[in-house]
């Protein structure tokens, strides 16, 4: 299973009124100096949302095929009291695409520079968003902060996003992820409520004796404290070596992953390895690896097996089993915050508010 198809399988959709673009494109600042923070400096806060706020949906990666998933999320959005605007071009297409990189680019840019948007859903990941990365206006988005919500794919945007402004963006639900109500519970929380949250798995034994479902693995234990970088490992690792991530300088990496066979994500872990990144960092938390299993007739090394040979000698706090991925019911997580881990608990806090 590949991200396009899991996303296809739990999405419904998003939104559906026009939106004329103004049509902004090309940054203005030199492709990949840094406006961002380095360790030690201030992140930007948007600012939080509001019952009556009008969000926009773009779709800056993999082409929307289904009209009923748009007509459905609008509803979504709108009974949880927004009204909801679209990108100009959110129904367009070029090969696997959303639309040429342009028109990627004009939604982003416009929903970015118009002052009645309050927040930005993506309404899907894919595959894409890394070809905008040196065409961005960050001058543009660092005047105008405000939430950025999206996941898988979208790491892409998210991580240039935070290296190049400084503006903390969440790694969350799309716009066509499925929003069951713990969903929607969470989005409050945290985008709306401006809670200082606490990330910790659900305990739910079921008919069983001991918790079976989202269980944590300590990987080794401790406590760390450092701003919360990552997303999608295959995404990530697909930009290692651009000027668009971020300083993980006493960061704590999260990770996730779907539909990769373990060898290739092993891979990608030595890749992050070599890059200097692992060696940086203060704490780690692994996610989800939804549909990741050893490929047809090769053989592989399990995930515990590769947790174990590339974060365990790094003799950080670290932890697998969040509920942070390609499922229904995950955390919506504040990309650039600082926050606590436990990973003996297997938990993890934002140190203040998410948004200003």
């Amino acid at each position: 299973m590949n991200k396009r198809q899991f996303l296809q399988q739990v999405g419904l959709g998003i939104v559906g009124v026009s939106f004329a673009s103004v049509g902004l494109a090309g940054s203005s600042s030199k492709p990949g100096k840094s406006l961002g923070p380095t360790k030690g400096e201030k992140s930007i806060f948007p600012k939080a949302l509001k019952i009556g706020d009008t969000l926009g949906i773009i779709a800056p990666s993999g082409v929307l095929d289904e009209e009923e998933s748009i007509q459905l999320c609008r509803e979504t959005l709108e009974a949880m009291g927004f009204r909801v605007q679209e990108g100009r071009h959110i129904r367009a297409r070029y090969g696997h695409l959303a639309g040429t990189d342009q028109e990627r680019l004009a939604d982003i840019h416009a929903m970015f520079a118009d002052p009645q948007i309050a927040g930005i859903v993506c309404i899907r990941g894919g595959s894409g968003a890394a070809r905008l990365l040196d065409q961005l206006d960050y001058a543009l988005i660092k005047r105008n902060p405000k939430v950025f919500l999206g996941y898988s794919d979208i790491t892409a945007l998210e991580m240039a996003i935070f290296s190049q402004t400084g503006l903390v963006t969440f790694h969350g639900p799309v716009g066509s992820s499925s929003w069951p109500l713990v969903m929607v519970e969470k989005f409050n929380d945290l985008l709306m409520a401006n809670k200082i949250v606490h990330f910790e798995n659900p305990v739910s034994k079921g008919d069983y004796l001991i918790q079976r479902k989202d269980r944590i693995q300590t990987i080794h234990p401790g406590q760390a404290t450092g701003r919360l970088l990552g997303g999608n490992l295959a995404v990530l690792t697909g930009i290692c070596g651009s000027p668009y991530l971020p300083d993980f300088k006493g960061a704590i990496l999260f990770i996730e992953e779907v539909g990769e066979d373990l060898y290739r994500v092993e891979r990608m872990f030595s890749q992050l390895k070599l890059a200097g990144i692992l060696g940086q960092l203060s704490g780690f938390i692994f996610g989800k690896c939804t549909s990741c299993n050893p490929a047809p007739g090769y053989g592989s090394l399990t995930l515990e097996q590769i947790l174990a040979d590339y974060i365990k000698p790094l003799g950080i706090p670290a932890y697998a089993g969040a509920i942070i991925g390609h499922i229904a019911e995950q955390f919506i997580v504040p990309v650039g915050a600082e926050v606590q881990m436990d990973a003996t608990k297997g938990v993890f806090q934002l140190t203040q508010k998410a948004l200003s």
